[in-house]
Formats: structure tokens, sequence, C-alpha cells
């Protein structure tokens, strides 16, 4: 089974993730970030996974991640904003057939978030769920993952493969 998992990460939770992600599906599965998902990657997968990080209680746009640079003096490390946003690589998305599923990476009680806006432009161009969205939490606006998260994430992956084959 071709599987790629694509993510959009600021500081590195939503990396993290994915590629455990990739590792629950197994071997085949690749985690690429959307500068290296292309479309040679994509095309002829079975399943293909996208995630976020939930900035201003959904998926970011290209405003808000153009904001963050200046204002973020208590994160950790500046956001990676080197990489096209899951929005922009979600709307260049090549019409398909295969199985989909979404993610995120959250502080507990966001009221909003990104699956909902990966899971329609999915369905946009015809990808079929997989499963139902998944959220992964982070412990402060920056991380780390709450403990355990990586865990459910590669089981996660698994209950993927095993529904897409």
């Amino acid at each position: 089974m071709k599987a790629v998992v694509v993510y959009e990460s600021l500081w590195g939770n939503t990396a993290a993730v994915a590629h455990a992600i990739a590792e629950g599906i197994g071997p085949e599965a690749r985690a690429l970030s959307t500068s290296e998902a292309t479309r040679d990657q994509v095309v002829g997968a079975d399943l293909i996974v996208a995630g976020a990080p939930v900035l201003g209680f959904g998926l970011p746009t290209e405003g808000m991640r153009n904001n963050l640079g200046p204002h973020e003096k208590k994160a950790p490390s500046p956001p990676d904003l080197s990489k096209p946003s899951l929005r922009s690589w979600l709307q260049k998305l090549p019409v398909g057939s295969a199985h989909a599923a979404s993610f995120e990476t959250r502080i507990w009680w966001s009221p909003g978030g990104a699956t909902k806006t990966i899971d329609r432009e999915f369905a946009r161009t015809g990808y079929r769920p997989a499963a139902k969205r998944e959220r992964f939490v982070v412990t402060g606006t920056y991380g780390p993952l709450r403990e355990g998260e990586l865990d459910r994430a590669r089981a996660w992956g698994a209950r993927l493969a095993r529904a897409v084959q």
C-alpha cells in the first residue's frame, strides 16, 4: 500500500505526529512536509493523511502565518515558515479517489479545528474518508506534545492501514 502523510508544522509538534502516524501505517508509508509532498509523491497513493496545527481556531491561513514571526517572542524557537501552508497544498491537490484522513495538533480546549477544512478539501477533490479525524494535544501554545500522543499517533496509523486494506 502506498501511503503518504503530509504535514504543516510550525514548531515541530505536527511533524513528530506525522512521522509517528507513518510508522504506524507501516514501512512503506512516508511522512512528507508540504514542500516534499509533490504531485508525483501523491498520485497513485492508496491513502493520504494530512495534518496541521490549529492556529486561530482553524487551519492556518497565509495571513496568520505572515503575522507569526514578530509576535512569537515567547516561542522556544521561530516558527518554520519555509514550507507552504497545508491550506495552499490542499488547493493544489490533484483529483483522486484514494482514501484520506485528517489530523491536527492543538491545545485541549480549542473551540475550533483544522480537520474540518482538510476533510472538505479532500472531499472536493474526490478522496474518500478512511477514518474519523483525529486530534493530538500539545500542552502549551508551542508544545510539547502531551505524554502518550506519539503512541496514540502510531496506533491511529495502524488503524488507518487496517481500514484501507
